[in-house]
């Protein structure tokens, strides 16, 4: 099994075009351009799947997050990729395929450099079973629940980036 650090990704510029391949960990180390996908994930009582990232993860660990999702493999369509990771984090298979909804070039601040950031949904019916080596924690919550935690539990900042930008996305 290929640790993460040695994934292979697409690097991308820009304007979201391929330029080159490089590991995951050279990617963040030398902040370039990548690609992940987000899945907002709801239940059948459309409430919200949201949890909290191990302490392990090497990007934003132990922070929480209302999508789930992660980076795009080399020759990995974002909607490849939001699948598998929807189904791998979610511990389930058979999921229907998320719905993209837009994209945008998200930028850490320094952190980890500049990721293209496609955001999608879906809805699972399936018993979860989350992936127990990327989340700490889980519970599906309304978006009045979901709401009433922005201010006062700590957020991934790309994911509370992308839930911004979907409310306005869904008033537009």
């Amino acid at each position: 099994m290929i640790r993460p650090a040695e994934e292979i990704l697409d690097v991308v510029d820009e304007n979201d075009e391929v330029i080159g391949q490089a590991p995951r960990a050279e990617v963040y180390a030398r902040g370039l351009i990548h690609r992940c996908a987000f899945v907002l994930v709801r239940d059948a009582d459309d409430r919200i799947f949201v949890h909290r990232r191990t302490p392990t993860k090497p990007l934003f660990p132990s922070l929480y997050d209302m999508f789930v999702g992660g980076v795009v493999g080399a020759g990995e369509s974002y909607e490849e990729a939001a699948l598998r990771e929807a189904e791998e984090e979610l511990g389930v298979s058979g999921l229907p395929a998320p719905e993209p909804l837009f994209r945008f070039l998200y930028d850490s601040g320094g952190v980890a450099g500049k990721w293209w950031s496609a955001v999608h949904q879906v809805r699972c019916v399936l018993p979860v079973n989350p992936q127990a080596e990327e989340v700490a924690w889980h519970a599906f919550l309304s978006e009045e629940e979901l709401a009433a935690r922005l201010g006062d539990w700590t957020w991934v900042p790309d994911g509370l980036d992308a839930y911004r930008r979907l409310r306005e996305h869904r008033a537009g």
